[in-house]
């Protein structure tokens, strides 16, 4: 079953040195990775303390993901109707953004965050069964047939423009407010998301219910995009009107693989086969040699410098193992991807406070293009994961096949990793090749350790957070930072979804002239009653990975020694005035056991006006679990406590000696 291949992801050790091994940041304050990283793989002085550190990363990093997949997959459903716990008056299988209802108001259901969302999980679906996801998915499908009937102020059905709307209140009825019309990528995305779980029907025997039931809704978004490719819309952000690198890519998978699901279905579907190799030659368009990085809207102008986290998302979101590094379709270990790669998450290095000073070649936070000024402009959760993802898929195909190759267009990006990179094609036998993956990796490895350390104690990860100080911001609970979370885990886990491409397909070859036309064909209700009960595996297992093993294998972790104490630094972020001070009070005796008169007193030396920090260091044992709060001593003694709940944290238990725990005063 062509479903999910599966391989594993971590440190490699040279074939020629013990000392080849990936150091990584601290989990939460070790910032400066660059030069570690390359002091540590070049075997210069210092490797054995910076491959404990690197080790200690890791192990941190494995217990973030750990802790956070469980509620990253809990959040994300309770965001789907109609028994979602964040979703209430939504309609069964509906996707909301987020349960904020104002400022901002992102009660509605979007049909590209629901098309990612509902990818991520038929991906997740596929690769184990799960008879209650699979209720979801359906759930989803029946939805999505009665959105495709409703007319909206982009139009209706009969002429598929209806198709092209972005958003629905979430009891399906049509915005009719203003906003940015059409937007072209739901259609796509929807249908890659259906195809997913097609195949997932066929590969299990459940044919005809593909067939019946979800294939037509497939064609009309289908037969929207053949239709409609090469009209201007707006982008994933809603803010541009133009020719989106996201979008474009999205679209011709969706044709690549529509096609190819028709022709199982003992279908066809000309208009993919007509339309995919234009879509293809006109991606080609977006990418910039005098610039070298891919531009991320054309068609405009908007002043903008074109790098935008839209090009990371189209690359992620396209990926098929199978296709290697392949430029044409901008697969993640392509030169193309890779220098885009560094271009993007580079415009923000000098531009966020929480990112000052850190290095080119170090992990930062990624906002979506640097030009933004929604909410100030700020670093996104899902695009600081994306930039993780991109990396980790890179590392599963170089794996896979064996070898790295460095080419001029993605040497700049291997060079911040590794100064000494030179161009070349490195076998995984090679020490170089154990060297530049170790870096990658490592490099991966950081940008989820920057959203451990600015997502809230409790898990929950908002769509923003703060330029200055981290504080999440804007809508609480997206819906799809949890789905970038588990699609960055499971590819850091070597889970990769299925490919796309086909085998012997011809979905890289570039026409030799672009033809800008598109194909129209008709559209037809598709009517979803119920699907058929017990639909359950009957594949056992995960898929046999098809690809070539790696010769070089991952090492076990070093050995280290398990911390008895750590030193935890409390960071609270806290407006006072001259003679205030800010205490940090709790449950233990080291917290003053609630006495105000104990409580721990934390210093304003870095405190200013834009950043408010108080910070004080409490040693505590490790594995310990505490309640605390923040309160603020007047200059006249009296105590302002910080409101309800306690806060919880339990401190961890690694080779670490020290942690940082971050609030904001509520």
């Amino acid at each position: 079953m062509d479903v999910l291949q599966t391989t594993s992801l971590g440190f490699l050790t040279s074939n020629s040195s013990s000392l080849i091994q990936p150091i990584m940041q601290g989990f939460t304050s070790l910032f400066v990775l660059g030069g570690l990283a390359v002091q540590a793989v070049l075997g210069l002085p210092g490797v054995p303390r910076l491959r404990r550190e690197g080790e200690i990363l890791k192990r941190a990093v494995d217990d973030f993901i750990a802790t956070e997949e469980p509620i990253a997959l809990r959040e994300l459903l309770c965001n789907i109707g109609s028994s979602g716990c964040h979703a209430s008056g939504a309609s069964s299988g509906i996707v909301i953004a987020s349960p904020s209802t104002s400022d901002p108001d992102y009660f509605y259901t979007w049909t590209r965050d629901a098309a990612l969302v509902f990818k991520a999980i038929v991906d997740r679906f596929a690769y184990s069964y799960d008879a209650g996801l699979q209720t979801q998915i359906q759930n989803y499908i029946v939805s999505q047939s009665k959105l495709q009937t409703v007319s909206n102020p982009s139009g209706g059905l009969s002429d598929g423009k209806g198709l092209g709307e972005a958003k629905y209140h979430v009891d399906l009825s049509a915005y009719t407010g203003g906003w940015g019309r059409p937007q072209r990528d739901g259609p796509a995305l929807r249908a890659i998301a259906m195809i997913g779980y097609s195949k997932w029907l066929v590969a299990n025997g459940y044919k005809s219910t593909a067939t019946d039931l979800v294939w037509p809704i497939i064609r009309n978004d289908l037969t929207y995009v053949a239709q409609y490719w090469n009209q201007t819309g707006f982008d994933l952000w809603e803010e541009v009107s133009g020719s989106s690198f996201f979008t474009t890519a999205a679209q011709h998978r969706a044709l690549v693989e529509g096609s190819a699901l028709a022709k199982t279905l003992g279908s066809s579907c000309a208009a993919c086969d007509n339309m995919a190799p234009q879509v293809l030659c006109f991606l080609q368009t977006f990418w910039s040699p005098s610039s070298g990085y891919i531009l991320a809207n054309t068609n405009v102008n908007n002043g903008r410098s074109a790098k935008d986290a839209n090009v990371i998302l189209g690359s992620i979101h396209t990926f098929d193992p199978a296709l290697g590094c392949d430029a044409a379709t901008f697969q993640p270990c392509s030169d193309r991807a890779l220098a885009s790669h560094k271009a993007v998450v580079d415009s923000f290095r000098d531009i966020y406070t929480i990112n000052s000073g850190i290095p080119a070649g170090s992990p930062i936070a990624v906002g979506r293009y640097p030009e933004d000024t929604y909410y100030n402009g700020n670093p996104w959760y899902l695009n600081t994961l994306a930039a993780a993802e991109q990396l980790y898929d890179a590392l599963y195909v170089w794996q896979t096949s064996g070898s790295i190759t460095v080419t001029s267009t993605s040497l700049p990006f291997f060079q911040d990793l590794v100064p000494s990179a030179a161009a070349g094609t490195y076998k995984s036998d090679s020490e170089t090749y154990t060297t530049l993956y170790n870096a990658v990796f490592l490099y991966a490895e950081g940008f989820v350790n920057i959203v451990s350390q600015y997502a809230e104690s409790d898990g929950s990860m908002a769509e923003q957070f703060d330029r200055n100080n981290g504080t999440p911001l804007s809508a609480r609970d997206l819906t799809w930072s949890y789905a970038a979370f588990l699609t960055a885990a499971a590819r850091r886990s070597g889970i990769v979804p299925a490919g796309w491409a086909g085998a012997g397909s011809t979905a890289t070859s570039v026409p030799g002239t672009c033809q800008a036309t598109g194909q129209g064909g008709s559209y037809s209700t598709a009517t979803i009653a119920s699907f058929p009960a017990s639909q359950t595996a009957i594949t056992t297992g995960a898929p046999t990975n098809t690809f070539t093993r790696p010769t070089v294998t991952a090492t076990s972790a070093a050995p280290c020694n398990t911390a008895t104490s750590v030193r935890v630094t409390f960071n609270e972020l806290k407006t006072t005035v001259y003679g205030q001070t800010v205490k940090i009070v709790g449950n233990v005796a080291a917290l003053g056991n609630w006495d105000t008169s104990k409580a721990v007193a934390l210093s304003a030396s870095s405190y200013t006006a834009s950043n408010p920090l108080w910070s004080g260091t409490v040693t505590l044992p490790a594995g310990q679990s505490i309640q605390y709060k923040y309160i603020v001593v007047n200059t006249d003694g009296s105590i302002s406590w910080e409101a309800d709940p306690n806060r919880a944290y339990t401190v961890p238990k690694t080779c670490a000696t020290t942690a940082v725990k971050s609030d904001t005063w509520r």
